[in-house]
């Protein structure tokens, strides 16, 4: 199954990757303004003042080589070089290129370090952030970084000209205050452990990026092909055709020996081949033209990454596990239709998804099935309301359905016995019968007459077709009256769809999140709803879920992190926004031998930004 992420997810998610991986650590606002190389939502860092490198890096990994690679997501082409912008389709990669006041790491979750910054200070009050930009960061250019720049960079990623997303993100950021030339503030509107690690994530650009010879500036949402000036390890070198695009790695990079980066971005250079479909990107692996494949079809992995370079030992197959909290993937509703408005014809819908024969008959039951949009993972919630949710939910009691009260969402089942599928769909034929969806004349219709019809909306590229799984879910939607069409558009035209939420159903994996936060509001609140390009692409508009996402942004600490997550996971596994999909608790890869990565795993990771950050090519033999 391809990883499947929302257009507005996927600019935020690779360019906030630091801000995601930091999401929960402790910051003590009992004691007065301190100054420190790292601080943690919940707890202490890991990694002690003076530390030298990460644990999971080789800092002996020799430098060198070219990494070629293809399609990291569904992207089929290109015609930006701006990611933080709504409109068009940006270059993979452009995240080498850009870097934050501070930086997570990959085997804790919720410690920011300082990258661009050398000093941190959080007021005493949890109300403001003060960062102090290490004097020798540059950009690309040359110049040095300066608080003007980050202050520029803020304002301009919360501004109308950027994406949506963004000012979700940094909405609670009330200002940026320039103290000195390199010294910066932030003010927060509320007091969360949060607010620090949000403000150290932000992307940092020079402000002459975008200017022209004579001073004037091309204006923000209109830069396409106009080179970014950024701090990052790597430069763009050329590219073509909106197909392939090459970085070489800056031989005056100023980080290279920080200690969040050495071992790191150990190639000179990185390229990226654009295919037009998974079976050509498949084949192209097969054939040598690209150095990994991060396998999320498990049909390939079984049946088709096979073949004489594999037998022969030139590629090789393995399983990396990771211990990430897998975002939801599934069939996500529109519920700004009519069609999905009422909850128990979206119960239903999910009752009608025979998870167990699609892992037996497509996946080769490499899958488990989803049943939480935090699942494996603590987040996840289980069993009845915790005394801790209690605190939360029972104050909203009047406004959720009272199942929220009982036991957690299960997901139907259709093991054995061999009529469980038929039960399944029993119980949603009586459901759609209470919510006034009658079968008559031939079709399931509604009071007026009009037959229960729907698309599935999906894209052509990115790996692996949804559509036999979309034929097997219409067969048993169908045994209910309900017509079902299945859609492939070229990726840049669901992009478009989707940001107008211009769709019944479509297949989304939401990236995953190991401590919830902000991201949240922008996936389910209300205000975001109401967003074109944001991630709430269901609709879900509820003044009970945006009281719990309060909940969840304000805990202090991760007693309550939990306990407003699991909440929050039961409101909306409840409302049956989506139909899951399944997940895999390993990283599937198929690399070159010529490759080589740490002996020690990170523990909170994607495959794509661990082999781009970590990995090398092993030495030539003399």
């Amino acid at each position: 199954m391809t990883t499947r992420i929302t257009a507005a997810s996927r600019r935020v998610a690779g360019l906030l990757f630091a801000s995601a991986m930091i999401g929960s650590i402790g910051l003590g606002f009992s004691h007065a303004a301190f100054a420190v190389y790292a601080i943690a939502q919940y707890g202490e860092p890991k990694y002690p003042p003076g530390f030298r490198h990460f644990d999971y890096v080789n800092p002996d990994a020799p430098r060198g080589g070219t990494l070629v690679l293809a399609n990291p997501n569904r992207l089929t082409s290109f015609d930006k070089f701006n990611p933080f912008t709504m409109r068009g389709n940006p270059a993979p990669g452009l995240g080498f290129m850009f870097e934050s006041l501070t930086t997570g790491s990959l085997d804790e979750i919720s410690t920011a370090y300082g990258l661009l910054a050398d000093d941190i200070a959080v007021a005493a009050d949890g109300l403001s952030t003060t960062f102090h930009i290490n004097p020798k960061a540059r950009f690309s250019n040359g110049d040095p970084v300066t608080a003007e720049d980050v202050k520029f960079s803020f304002e301009t990623l919360k501004s109308p000209k950027a994406a949506p997303q963004y000012s979700v993100y940094f909405g609670q950021i009330a200002r940026a205050v320039v103290i000195d030339p390199l010294t910066i503030r932030f003010d927060f509107k509320q007091r969360t452990r949060e607010m620090p690690l949000l403000a150290g994530g932000i992307p940092v650009f020079s402000r002459k990026w975008g200017m022209k010879p004579d001073g004037t500036r091309i204006d923000f949402d209109q830069l396409a092909f106009q080179k970014p000036i950024g701090s990052g390890p790597y430069l763009i070198e050329r590219y073509d055709n909106g197909r392939t695009i090459t970085y070489k790695r800056n031989p005056a990079y100023w980080g290279a020996q920080l200690p969040v980066r050495v071992g790191t971005y150990n190639f000179e250079r990185i390229d990226y081949k654009l295919y037009s479909d998974g079976v050509a990107r498949l084949e192209a692996f097969k054939a040598g033209e690209y150095d990994v494949l991060v396998e999320n079809v498990a049909r390939n992995w079984v049946r088709r990454d096979i073949g004489k370079r594999f037998d022969s030992g030139e590629l090789i197959k393995r399983e990396f596990p990771h211990h990430n909290g897998s975002g939801m993937q599934g069939f996500f509703m529109n519920v700004r239709r009519p069609l999905f408005q009422d909850v128990r014809v979206r119960q239903a819908l999910d009752l009608a998804l025979d998870f167990e024969w699609l892992n037996r008959q497509l996946f080769f039951s490499q899958y488990r099935r989803t049943d939480s949009f935090f699942v494996n993972g603590e987040l996840q919630a289980k069993g009845r309301p915790s005394t801790g949710e209690l605190t939360l939910l029972d104050p909203l009691r009047s406004e959720l359905d009272p199942s929220v009260f009982g036991e957690m969402v299960q997901q139907p089942l259709t093991a054995p016995p061999p009529d469980a599928l038929r039960a399944n769909l029993i119980k949603a034929r009586q459901l759609l019968a209470d919510a006034g969806w009658t079968y008559r004349d031939g079709a399931l219709r509604n009071a007026k007459g009009e037959p229960f019809v729907f698309e599935i909306l999906d894209d052509t590229g990115g790996g692996a077709s949804m559509e036999p799984v979309a034929a097997a879910f219409a067969r048993n939607l169908q045994k209910l009256g309900i017509v079902c069409n299945f859609r492939t558009v070229d990726y840049a035209l669901i992009q478009k769809r989707l940001d107008a939420f211009d769709f019944d159903m479509t297949s989304v994996r939401m990236p995953d999140v190991q401590v919830p936060g902000t991201e949240q509001v922008s996936r389910f609140g209300s205000k975001s709803a109401d967003e074109q390009g944001s991630d709430n692409l269901s609709g879900v508009k509820s003044p009970a879920v945006d009281k719990i996402l309060q909940a969840v942004v304000s805990a202090q600490s991760r007693e309550q992190l939990v306990d407003a997550t699991h909440a929050l996971d039961r409101v909306l596994m409840h409302g049956y926004y989506v139909v899951p999909h399944w997940y895999s608790a390993t990283h599937r890869v198929a690399y070159r031998n010529t490759l080589a990565y740490p002996s020690t795993l990170p523990l909170y990771y994607t495959a794509e930004d661990w082999i781009t950050s970590t990995w090398w090519f092993k030495p030539t033999p003399k």
